[in-house]
């Protein structure tokens, strides 16, 4: 995947023209953060230009001079849901190639749990794919590139190119992980971490029969 086709930063999503001063990228960080609550307590449909100028304080006319509309400030938000998704697997990509990761599963489900909890707008958006089809591909492109990157632990991790083999189980993971914490954090109400849990004992299980199935390949 190129850097291009991936998420972008969410400050460059739409935007009518780039906040140059202090006070004006404070003013779009303050909007954001507010569709950011709106989304997370009341909903997308609460969601509308004025409800995010009362939330953040800022009047409407500066909004619109930054985002056309409402689903421009929804295009920024996801854009910034993805981006973080995509920092958090480079530095799993780092920490293993420099120290390994004793414990993948356990390391990988605690970093995207650990995101889906601090982006509860992002669940309120992703539950009920109130996506543009710009966004709905950058969602499919960060998949891809997080997939990507669990695939360079796991051939670092076991000294091996898996090729196609391990392609296909790194795509499943995230697959499986997407569904699972999705249920898990979709809720206003406190996540069910027992299932985070169980999510962990099913990946693990995947996990050592991958590496049965890449080292009985290379006997």
């Amino acid at each position: 995947m190129t850097e291009a086709t991936g998420p972008q930063p969410a400050s460059r999503a739409r935007l009518r023209r780039q906040p140059q001063q202090a006070r004006s990228r404070a003013r779009v960080e303050a909007v954001l953060a507010a569709a950011d609550r709106i989304l997370s307590q009341e909903g997308y449909e609460a969601l509308t230009m004025r409800r995010i100028a009362e939330e953040s304080g800022a009047p409407v006319g500066s909004i619109y001079q930054f985002y056309p509309d409402k689903s421009a400030v929804v295009d920024a938000l996801g854009r910034r849901y993805l981006e973080a998704f995509r920092t958090a697997i480079d530095d799993l990509v780092e920490r293993a190639v420099e120290h390994g990761l004793p414990d993948l599963v356990g390391t990988m489900v605690d970093v995207y749990a650990d995101l889906f909890r601090t982006q509860p707008g992002g669940m309120a958006l992703w539950a009920g794919r109130h996506l543009s089809p710009e966004l709905a591909r950058a969602d499919e492109a960060s998949n891809a590139l997080i997939a990507e990157g669990l695939q360079r632990i796991v051939e670092h991790l076991t000294g091996r190119a898996g090729g196609e083999q391990v392609r296909r189980a790194t795509r499943m993971v995230v697959w499986a992980a997407n569904a699972v914490l999705h249920e898990v954090f979709k809720g206003a109400g406190e996540p069910d971490l027992e299932t985070v849990d169980e999510l962990k004992r099913m990946l693990d299980a995947y996990w050592e029969d991958l590496r049965g199935r890449l080292s009985a390949a290379e006997g």
